[in-house]
């Protein structure tokens, strides 16, 4: 089984990468954002932790975490934020690589970790190779103002808060061009998987 650790910054359309490699390469997809969610569930392995952390006031009446709340209290709170980090990163970390045992086990071929903290959190250590995925900033700033009706200020002060473009160039085995021609991004995803 290969796998193939996906990174870029926001904007970038690593959803429309993603969805091509599960669609047409048979990939298996691991999402980190999402995998965040599956470990705050009731039952799951953060749920106690966090609840402990910030008190029964972020609960929703299901008794589930309301991780809007969450996010409100840590975006005022850098000391919260780490400590929140210190629970979720670690389970994150441990649920993908679970997974990835699970599907290997299953035969999968190739599977496709996606994180934005990818190299900072060291997924690439058992990843095969790591893709970035570019796109210059005007199309990226443009599609966070479609997609998430973001100000073209906000969408600046995301994009420049994160790691900058020749950290992701440097830590890469592979670098897909997606700009506007999807084709063209399409073309590159194939080459890269044969490639593997």
């Amino acid at each position: 089984m290969k796998t193939i650790g996906i990174t870029g910054g926001v904007g970038a359309g690593k959803s429309t990468v993603l969805s091509f490699l599960e669609e047409h390469c048979q990939a298996y997809v691991i999402q980190a954002d999402l995998a965040g969610h599956k470990v705050m569930e009731p039952g799951e392995r953060c749920y106690g932790p966090v609840v402990e952390l910030f008190g029964k006031k972020i609960l929703k009446t299901d008794k589930t975490i309301d991780r809007k709340k969450v996010s409100d209290v840590v975006f005022s709170n850098e000391e919260l934020l780490k400590k929140l980090n210190a629970i979720i990163h670690p389970a994150v970390k441990t649920y993908i690589l679970e997974e990835l045992a699970r599907q290997k086990e299953e035969g999968r071929k190739l599977c496709v970790v996606e994180a934005a903290l990818l190299l900072e959190e060291g997924y690439q250590n058992f990843c095969d190779q790591v893709w970035y995925i570019h796109t210059d900033q005007e199309i990226r700033i443009e599609r966070l103002r479609e997609s998430r009706g973001y100000t073209r200020e906000k969408a600046l002060a995301i994009i420049k808060s994160q790691a900058p473009e020749d950290f992701f160039r440097s830590h890469a085995d592979y670098i897909i061009e997606n700009n506007k021609d999807l084709g063209r991004t399409f073309q590159q995803i194939i080459e890269g998987v044969e490639r593997l």
